[in-house]
């Protein structure tokens, strides 16, 4: 997979880059801008919890990658006053890693578990009776000598992410007390957060060039830091360092980000659609195999924001590209593909 400015999943490159991602992280609910309503449920739980003296609740945050649900996990903790450890699904290979994890923990802690979905399904079990009893059941030994301990656990809060709710099992899924998911943010939210940034990383940048900024980052806050940081590496080599709407426009169509903020792959896989198969329908794995990409990448990082625009169409026969895609990309919709329209 080619890497791409709008790429969701990407991570930063060098010691640099992490220590700017923290700084641009905001700590608490004040500073968070947008999801409203999760932050309101959110702090009720949280007040609730701090007047009985208990831990908070687990909480299972899903959604689109990029809209912050590690950065939620840590305002989480920040505001229950408590210590966060991070871990991802992946990295728990067996269940002596969690074992580890969670008997390191104080009461009050809270174990932050990205890509929850990813977890072994052995680790997954161990996890059902800590989560519920606050107890660690372990083996010990092999074989006809082996026997069962038990552990009592400090009294700590999961806080588990996924961009993919259906591959959690059941049994895990219930566990959590709260389920929330992160939306798409609005390009006024993802404005003022490009303005926030702007300010921490010390960046000259007026309200128009922000608002278009905020226009092509899909929505989503982590692509919007991404953009302001290579706008400002253009205008501190082609400008004097202020952004403006005009320089904007200019690093944008550098980067190949039209006004949506589409860019070149997104536009392949529209226009794929279009020419092979008249708009569609066509299966997401006949669509997979032209664009060479896995089905989970369409289906987890393409089609999300596509859809959310209106670009894309999921069908029981398969995907379409609807009106406004022909309209975007310039093209005529073939008799074919209005008729099927009709249909």
């Amino acid at each position: 997979m080619i890497d791409r400015i709008v790429d969701l999943d990407g991570k930063p490159e060098d010691e640099k880059e992490v220590e700017l991602e923290v700084t641009l992280r905001p700590r608490d609910f004040v500073n968070y801008i947008g999801q409203e309503r999760l932050k309101q449920n959110l702090l009720l739980a949280i007040q609730a919890a701090k007047k009985r003296g208990e831990p908070l609740d687990h909480v299972l945050l899903h959604g689109p990658p990029g809209l912050g649900k590690t950065t939620m996990a840590s305002v989480i903790a920040n505001e229950m006053g408590a210590q966060i450890r991070i871990t991802s699904g992946p990295a728990i290979e067996r269940a002596g890693d969690l074992a580890s994890l969670l008997t390191n923990l104080g009461d009050g802690d809270i174990l932050f578990i990205d890509e929850i979905h990813r977890l072994n399904r052995t680790v997954e079990e161990v996890l059902y009776s800590a989560m519920e009893d606050f107890k660690l059941d372990i083996m010990l030994g092999k074989g006809p000598s082996a026997r069962s301990l038990r552990l009592d656990l400090p009294k700590f809060t999961i806080i588990g992410a996924t961009t993919r709710t259906g591959a959690l099992a059941a049994p895990l899924r219930d566990r959590f007390g709260m389920i929330h998911r992160l939306e798409f943010y609005t390009p006024d939210e993802v404005q003022q957060i490009i303005q926030r940034a702007a300010k921490i990383l010390s960046v000259k940048i007026d309200k128009p060039a922000a608002a278009e900024l905020a226009k092509r980052a899909r929505l989503t806050p982590r692509i919007a830091n991404r953009l302001l940081k290579r706008v400002r590496d253009y205008a501190d080599v082609n400008g004097d360092g202020i952004i403006d709407a005009p320089l904007s426009h200019k690093a944008l169509k550098l980067l190949d980000i039209d006004e949506l903020g589409l860019d070149i792959t997104d536009r392949r896989l529209l226009e794929a659609i279009i020419e092979n198969y008249n708009g569609g329908p066509v299966g997401v794995e006949t669509l997979a195999a032209i664009t060479a990409e896995e089905r989970s990448t369409i289906e987890d990082f393409y089609e999300p924001y596509l859809m959310q625009i209106g670009l894309l169409e999921r069908t029981p026969r398969g995907r379409k590209v609807t009106h406004k895609a022909y309209q975007h990309l310039d093209r005529k919709p073939s008799k074919d593909s209005e008729q099927s329209a009709l249909l």
